[in-house]
């Protein structure tokens, strides 16, 4: 199994700070905007644009939210292994709101298109946006794309894309590994 560095902590950082602003361009003050997190590994994603919002670009008031999407996967009871649900943890309406959906990896856009579903027990959104660290564009199973992409990566299927996250992972580094 080889890996390759896609990004270092550097242009990670980079990359987070350029997404954040593009957010303030369309949502300003956030004030009609929440940002949902996909669980689990968006969620990472999701805080730390949240903290850079709020620190760096003195942005108030964020409404972040946590979304499990376990139970909502067209593939939940499809394999030998039992899938772990996540908490979600969404402590505001969503109704006529704009969301913002935060994962890490774009790769088939199932993960995108159980979000949808799973969303609309918490209201009817005004309208929902998709933004993500990393689109493997090749890689789609349904006709679904980012509004906020931190880099494109043309990876075939045997590929996986890893990203890691100092709170997790101890760096911040995104990997193209080939098994």
């Amino acid at each position: 199994m080889s890996h390759k560095a896609l990004l270092s902590a550097k242009e990670v950082n980079i990359i987070l700070h350029r997404l954040a602003c593009q957010l303030i361009e369309n949502h300003h003050d956030f004030k009609n905007t929440v940002l949902i997190g996909l669980q689990p590994r968006g969620t990472f994603l999701a805080e730390r644009l949240a903290q850079i919002l709020e620190q760096d670009y003195k942005v108030k008031n964020i409404k972040l939210g946590f979304l499990d999407i376990t139970f909502y996967r067209d593939d939940f009871r499809r394999g030998e292994k039992i899938l772990e649900a996540n908490t979600t943890q969404i402590n505001f309406l969503v109704e006529d709101k704009n969301v913002v959906f935060i994962d890490d990896v774009l790769y088939t856009g199932r993960s995108i298109r159980a979000a949808l579903t799973a969303i609309q027990s918490f209201g009817r959104p005004k309208e929902i946006e998709l933004l993500t660290l990393i689109d493997r564009r090749f890689s789609r199973h349904l006709p679904i794309q980012p509004n906020y992409r931190g880099r494109q990566v043309d990876a075939i299927n045997e590929e996986k894309v890893k990203v890691k996250w100092i709170e997790n992972d101890g760096e911040d580094a995104v990997y193209l590994i080939k098994n």
